[in-house]
């Protein structure tokens, strides 16, 4: 009999329950801590990490409101109207881009189907036909793009992708946030341009994919994406150019240092699960301890930015607390005491009352120069 391929590995991991497709934002997320691999193995199968933070006792404490989702929905609404015409409007009156017309292709279901599969195939159909040549004008509405993301394919949905202008393909992305004097809240644009970011990435990829080559394909995307958003305290799009380079630079050497979620699945017992479906009595199918025992098995990266994004960071923290990791005080303790396993161990080297290794021998000299200087202070301040 074969041995299960590791797609079913993920799968199994999961449970019954029908797997969450990767976003730009989870994808943002996991790029901002590529070393945990907990995060990976569980996006890559697909679990509901606010679902299981909730199961095993530590509830996520942030997430968009109902109201911000219905808000966001009805710009987004107002700005497709009539077949895109407000887009046409900010493309052509405040970008300058010589654009009069274009057809709209409807990419949210592919007659009546919203397989994510059967909608990236028909995406790759139309992107053929336009990059091949063809000079049609066409707006793509909710394509459905792939990204490699830790050996999986992931299935991505921007906005909206324009037609070729001057040689290249824009993405669009629609975002509920006003710009008050043409200038919107810094924070959540650079949110908005890391997941359009990834999105540039997978056009790219899925543009290669189709037969161009690396360089050809990076060239027929723009760097740039257009930035739709409600203008001042009305309802009216505004819109502008955001510049991608930097994101780009950094998210794609980011997913070049994930590892193989498949490869991290493998190294948990065999009986591990994150199912969280009910039983038939109404109790969880697995209790929150199951739960928590198969999380310990992946390796978590914990650090303070964490619980900006991660549905799972407060349990995470937990467990950093609890063994006194220096990455619970930040990235810069972290890397002030690599090789040294807490801040306890850390305490005792610096008091003699543990002798370092030779790989240490420097940090703790820093540590116990510094430990000199503090109780000088004290004692001048005494």
């Amino acid at each position: 009999m074969a041995p299960p391929s590791s797609e079913d590995r993920l799968s199994r991991l999961r449970g019954p329950i029908a797997p969450q497709a990767y976003t730009a934002r989870k994808i943002t997320a996991l790029t901002a801590n590529p070393g945990c691999a907990r995060r990976a193995v569980l996006d890559a199968a697909g679990v509901d990490k606010n679902a299981l933070a909730a199961r095993v006792g530590f509830a996520a404490r942030f997430g968009q409101s109902p109201f911000a989702i219905s808000r966001g929905n009805a710009f987004e609404d107002l700005v497709k109207a009539d077949g895109y015409a407000a887009m046409f409007t900010l493309l052509r009156a405040e970008l300058d881009v010589p654009v009069h017309e274009a057809g709209v292709a409807d990419l949210n279901t592919v007659g009546a189907n919203t397989d994510l599969k059967l909608r990236a195939a028909e995406t790759r159909r139309l992107l053929r036909r336009v990059a091949e040549g063809s000079d049609e004008r066409l707006i793509l509405d909710h394509p459905v793009l792939t990204l490699q993301v830790a050996g999986q394919s992931a299935y991505l949905e921007p906005d909206a992708v324009t037609h070729r202008i001057g040689g290249r393909f824009y993405i669009a992305e629609i975002k509920s946030f006003a710009a008050i004097d043409g200038q919107a809240d810094p924070g959540k644009v650079a949110e908005a341009a890391k997941q359009a970011a990834v999105y540039v990435l997978a056009l790219r990829q899925t543009l290669a994919a189709l037969g161009l080559d690396a360089s050809a394909a990076a060239a027929a995307v723009a760097d740039q994406f257009l930035l739709i958003c409600p203008k001042d305290f009305a309802n009216h799009p505004y819109g502008r150019l955001v510049d991608l380079r930097q994101k780009l630079d950094a998210i794609e050497f980011q997913l070049g240092r994930l590892s193989r979620a498949e490869d991290l699945a493998a190294l948990l017992p065999a009986d591990a699960t994150f199912d969280l479906t009910m039983g038939l009595d109404g109790k969880p199918a697995r209790t929150g301890e199951e739960l928590a025992r198969a999380l310990d098995h992946l390796d978590p990266a914990y650090n303070p930015a964490c619980l900006d994004f991660c549905e799972l960071a407060q349990y995470c923290r937990g467990q950093a607390t609890t063994a006194c990791e220096p990455a619970r005080l930040g990235t810069s303790v972290r890397n002030e005491l690599a090789g040294i396993d807490s801040t306890r161990t850390a305490l005792r080297l610096i008091d003699a009352a543990l002798d370092p290794d030779p790989t240490q021998a420097e940090i703790v000299e820093r540590l116990r120069a510094a430990d000199r200087l503090r109780s000088r202070r004290i004692g001048g301040a005494a």
